[in-house]
């Protein structure tokens, strides 16, 4: 079978992997210069299987003021005249109910241990380089009715097979003992030693790589599709700035820009950008984390990497303006230097800027569409990453026709 992969980022090219891997002839369109150079090339770096509560969750509610009126709020919304925002932000609201919000966080679960599965066969079977490393996460609580709630979040994904502890201060410097100068702001921590740390771009660059030595998979940079020709209920062709490529199948992994991408089908996408920010600089050994760090309450996470340090943070909901935010940056950068203040030469590290591709309830949409074959796996939100193999290889069998290792219901396009 001939397929049409629409996308470049992790997700695309892991979407190509497993439907290469399974003797299909792919084709890869990406609109920018070279894969991963979108949402994929600069995120957060951590591989969060068991961590993976939703953005969308009752505790978020008492703060919605502060993220209209605090500019150095970690999570910030800034009203536009844009429909689609506010109808995103409406189903986030609902999204945000205890029942809804628990249930979505089994779901990313089960999701997230069937992609570490998947992630480790492939690093088995390609051996690709990408600073990849088992070093577990800890997730840092300043406040005790927030550590409170988490060790009670922790019962319930212990129930559904997550392995998690929580630790006191004194534990969670012990693990890791960077944190020193965070003591007295810490009132726990949850350690879930199983959590891994990658550079996406890294990964996505040689997995494409393989692909195209290994699997024969041709991939089209600069490559953008303008629109689509369809005959009755499918799909004949992908119209690119190269011309019309044909296929049997057409998969769109394109993040963000599957919204725009599938309007002209009259499909609608719930798809609105969360922007996010990332620092990355020569780590300082031993004032450096070597475990993977998040500290919740600023929403900024740590990751090492080889002898980098990646900190990204900040969720805006503000539009998809592509420019930098020096005030946004400087931001982060005062909150990384609140907790590890030696890490690294800050006033060096290297800039970036991003949109994360969100659904209201941070699942990611892997489904058929009303064309018979025409698919969807993108909305990823900051979990892209993470959950990039797992949703690669449920749409690869679901194309094929093959029963999905998992439940597709819960990340169907309503």
């Amino acid at each position: 079978m001939r397929t049409c992969v629409v996308g470049g980022g992790v997700v695309g090219v892991t979407t190509a992997y497993f439907l290469a891997r399974e003797g299909h002839e792919v084709i890869i369109l990406e609109a920018q210069e070279s894969v991963s150079r979108g949402t994929s090339f600069s995120n957060g770096a951590q591989l969060s299987y068991s961590y993976v509560a939703p953005l969308a969750d009752p505790s978020v509610l008492p703060h919605l003021p502060a993220w209209l009126v605090q500019k150095d709020s970690a999570l910030r919304f800034v009203p536009r005249l844009d429909p689609q925002q506010w109808l995103w932000c409406l189903s986030f609201l609902l999204a945000c109910r205890a029942s809804v919000s628990r249930q979505t966080a089994i779901e990313l679960l089960q999701l997230g241990a069937l992609s570490k599965a998947a992630v480790h066969a492939l690093i088995e079977k390609e051996a690709i380089a990408f600073d990849y490393e088992r070093n577990g996460k800890l997730v840092l609580y300043r406040d005790k009715h927030a550590f409170a709630q988490a060790r009670r979040t922790m019962e319930y994904l212990g129930a559904a097979g997550a392995s998690q502890k929580a630790l006191d201060p004194d534990e969670c410097v012990a693990l890791e003992p960077s944190l020193k100068h965070a003591y007295p702001l810490l009132a726990g921590g949850i350690h879930t030693p199983s959590e891994e740390v990658g550079d996406c771009f890294l990964f996505t660059e040689a997995l494409a790589r393989v692909l195209q030595d290994r699997y024969g998979v041709v991939i089209h940079c600069n490559t953008p599709v303008k629109s689509w020709v369809r005959e009755n209920n499918q799909v004949v062709a992908a119209c690119s700035s190269a011309g019309d490529v044909t296929a049997d199948a057409y998969i769109v992994a394109s993040g963000l820009g599957s919204r725009s991408l599938l309007a002209s089908l009259n499909i609608s996408l719930p798809l609105y950008p969360l922007t996010g920010y990332s620092l990355t600089m020569a780590a300082q050994p031993a004032q450096s984390p070597r475990v993977s760090v998040t500290d919740l309450h600023r929403k900024v996470v740590y990751a090492p990497l080889g002898v980098r340090i990646r900190i990204a943070g900040m969720v805006e909901i503000t539009g998809a303006d592509e420019s930098q935010s020096k005030e946004r940056l400087a931001c982060l950068t005062r909150h990384a230097q609140e907790i590890f203040p030696q890490a690294g030469d800050y006033t060096h590290a290297e800039t970036w800027c991003g949109h994360r591709p969100a659904t209201p309830n941070s699942k990611p949409i892997i489904s058929a569409t009303p064309y018979r074959n025409l698919w969807l796996n993108t909305g990823h939100g900051a979990l892209g990453f993470t959950l990039a193999c797992g949703s690669a290889q449920l749409i690869a069998q679901a194309v094929q026709g093959q029963p999905p290792s998992l439940n597709l219901n819960p990340y169907q396009l309503r």
